[in-house]
């Protein structure tokens, strides 16, 4: 297994925390495993601390300070490093993302956020909170219009999106905002930036109609899973909690139709909207 990556200490106070973290523990001859049951978590969650894709808490970084001897840095360093411009429940997987190596994602109701346009991020902003000022969806808007920027990168991180057909046929927005989201999609996997797959509604009864959910999988840290409800979500770095999600997964791989019929249909269905849409 190769050795952790180096960080670069400028580039966020997250990536300053995970590497003077790192440089304390080695100092304090101690493995990630070690470290973990001193403060009764997983070596895993202490890995993704140090490789910068998990938020340090408060209370862990004082723990650590402890630990660790390290005179209450992580915990003066830890409100810096947790400045987000997204809500609290969603900060840590947005920037998890930006670590991520796949993404593989799977969301019922609406079209993911890395795939939205900004018309249709706008539509779904505003019907979370209708009495929002415009200036609050604004940021709501671009900071979901910052995540996608993912995909300028003509490869990385692989994105693997089931799109459940419901999501597709849900008129978000209008129909032109409909027309414009859909042909951005097939735009992506026109160019083979996603892998993209579409759930129909003829697949009846599924493993995930409880929720949506997010798998990632990191260089130099073990994979995360993100599900999420109204206005809430979580994070587990727990093995067998992944594994079994990423069997779900599968499971709605093989429910869906092939990219090529998935790309058929999402074509078709933003061709229904264009025509709808003319007077």
């Amino acid at each position: 297994m190769p050795g952790p990556k180096d960080l670069d200490p400028s580039s966020s106070p997250r990536a300053l925390l995970g590497a003077e973290l790192r440089h304390a523990r080695e100092k304090a001859g101690l493995s990630q495993e070690e470290l973990g049951q001193r403060l009764f978590v997983s070596g895993s969650f202490v890995g993704q601390l140090e490789a910068g894709t998990r938020r340090m808490q408060r209370d862990v970084a004082r723990q650590l300070d402890e630990v660790l001897g390290t005179d209450g840095f992580l915990q003066r360093n830890c409100a810096a490093a947790a400045k987000s411009r997204y809500p609290e429940h969603f900060s840590e997987v947005a920037e998890a993302e930006t670590q991520a190596t796949a993404i593989r994602e799977y969301t019922p109701l609406l079209i993911p956020g890395l795939l939205q346009t900004p018309a249709y991020a706008r539509a779904v902003n505003c019907a979370y909170d209708p009495t929002a000022p415009k200036e609050t969806i604004d940021e709501w808007v671009n900071g979901r219009l910052e995540r996608t920027r993912l995909l300028d990168h003509p490869t990385k991180p692989l994105l693997w999106a089931v799109l459940d057909e419901a999501a597709l046929r849900r008129e978000t927005g209008g129909r032109a905002v409909m027309a414009e989201a859909l042909r951005h999609i097939a735009a992506l996997a026109h160019r083979s930036r996603v892998m993209m797959q579409v759930l129909p509604l003829s697949a009846g009864a599924h493993a995930a109609m409880q929720g949506a959910m997010k798998l990632m999988e990191f260089e130099d840290a073990p994979p995360l899973v993100y599900y999420e409800g109204v206005r809430n979500g979580r994070m587990e770095d727990d093995p067998a909690t992944v594994a079994q999600l990423r069997f779900t997964f599968d499971l709605l791989v093989a429910s869906a139709l092939s990219p090529e019929n998935s790309l058929a249909l999402i074509e078709a269905l933003a061709q229904d909207y264009a025509h709808e849409e003319q007077p």
